[in-house]
């Protein structure tokens, strides 16, 4: 009678830990790929703020003036692809050229946030001691006050308003929540055996954050930086809505939907839903093109998985 000795696997057992090793190697390849979803998403943000930088360079009407042979809050036609308002201006015009407002305010904004409250956090973290204790108490102060509520304050008494001034107000106020994002991903390295093998080796502190620390925390960074981007254009557009951002006649998406928000409702004797349908659908696919983005980008660069 013969025997089957337990020590030796079977084939069965070779084609189940291969099928398994298929497995795992299939779904590491498919979870590094960013997906056509994602380049969707990238083409829209490439596309807008292509349009608002050479807006000046397009066969556009002038956004802040209308033409009287035009209808009044007509619907899309020929002359006009996406209508036009009550003031009889175009709103493809209007609606590429306030692209640059929620643009220059969300990127501005998160990126003076970043490098206010960024810097400090990475030679906080990475240094400790009283420094640190400082910065950090002053974070949790910050960040126990309303933001929206002292934005919307600080702009109502700084007047005129302009977009440089709103960019200012926002990315100081976003600085500490920056701050902890940025400390809490620099603490998580700094005791690293690398950055530790490289302090030993005699490297300087700056060295050591640019070169060690700062490349396995950029995954988090531009993660958190592209949804501060889009929280920073929310706030914008909520301040137009208010009558607190850029003055008209200058456009912006939320001017627009301010003055469309009017038309809606027939509070001028008129209806026109065509102003508040296309800069809300502008603004939704921006915030949701970010928001998809950055969310497949701190995926396929999971610190997790960063093998050092």
């Amino acid at each position: 009678m013969s025997s089957v000795s337990l020590t030796e696997p079977t084939n069965e057992a070779f084609a189940d830990i291969k099928e398994e090793l298929a497995a795992e190697a299939a779904a590491d390849v498919t979870k590094k790929k960013l997906g056509v979803f994602f380049w969707i998403c990238a083409s829209w943000i490439v596309l807008v703020t292509a349009l608002a930088i050479t807006a000046n360079l397009l066969p556009l009407h002038d956004p802040t003036l209308g033409n009287y042979n035009w209808p009044q809050n007509g619907g899309p036609s020929w002359n006009n692809w996406l209508g036009t308002d009550d003031l009889y201006r175009d709103i493809l015009s209007r609606l590429i050229y306030g692209a640059r407002i929620s643009l220059i305010v969300g990127f501005g904004g998160a990126l003076l946030g970043l490098v206010i409250g960024g810097i400090p956090a990475m030679f906080s973290a990475y240094r400790r001691g009283r420094v640190d204790t400082i910065l950090n108490t002053g974070s949790y102060i910050f960040l126990a006050f309303p933001a929206l509520v002292a934005v919307i304050a600080i702009v109502s008494f700084w007047k005129p308003s302009n977009v440089w001034k709103i960019t200012l107000i926002i990315g100081v106020f976003g600085a500490p929540l920056i701050f902890r994002i940025v400390r809490a991903a620099t603490l998580s390295y700094a005791t690293r055996d690398f950055v530790l093998a490289a302090k030993a080796l005699g490297a300087s502190d700056s060295r050591i954050l640019a070169r060690e620390i700062l490349p396995n925390i950029m995954p988090t960074i531009i993660s958190f930086f592209l949804i501060a981007v889009a929280t920073i254009i929310v706030l914008e557009g909520t301040l137009a809505f208010l009558g607190l951002s850029v003055s008209p006649p200058t456009p912006s998406w939320g001017n627009m939907l301010n003055e469309g928000s009017q038309l809606l409702v027939g509070a001028k004797g008129q209806t026109n839903v065509w102003l508040v349908i296309f800069p809300a659908t502008a603004m939704f696919l921006l915030l949701f093109s970010l928001n998809v983005i950055a969310d497949k980008l701190r995926a396929y660069f999971d610190v997790t998985e960063i093998k050092l």
